[in-house]
């Protein structure tokens, strides 16, 4: 138990000091990610402005019923696929990405 404890407090130690580093703009949003343990979360965000400018997650209408029987990896490429749809749609070419202290 007290070893999950420490991962949780590296982990949100390790997105500080990312956070510190990066910085979305209008240019290059910011694109943040989180992960539950059956879930997944994007979101492109402006920090200047404070808005998500698109977002998808497993639990979306939409993407419901696609990720169902999938493996996690599957599940988060589907979400990652429909979230660079949406930015595309808004016309944003670059990200900034925010791994939110999680090691990909």
């Amino acid at each position: 138990m007290i070893k999950q404890k420490d991962k949780n407090a590296s982990r949100k130690k390790r997105h500080d000091r990312v956070r510190r580093k990066i910085s979305g703009t209008s240019e290059r949003p910011r694109f943040c990610v989180y992960r539950s343990l059956n879930h997944i979360y994007v979101q492109i965000i402006n920090d200047q402005n404070g808005t998500t400018l698109a977002a998808a997650s497993t639990l979306d209408p939409d993407l419901k019923e696609k990720v169902v029987g999938k493996t996690k990896k599957e599940a988060a490429k589907i979400v990652g696929e429909a979230a660079g749809k949406k930015a595309m749609e808004k016309g944003i070419h670059r990200v900034v990405f925010d791994r939110s202290g999680y090691v990909y």
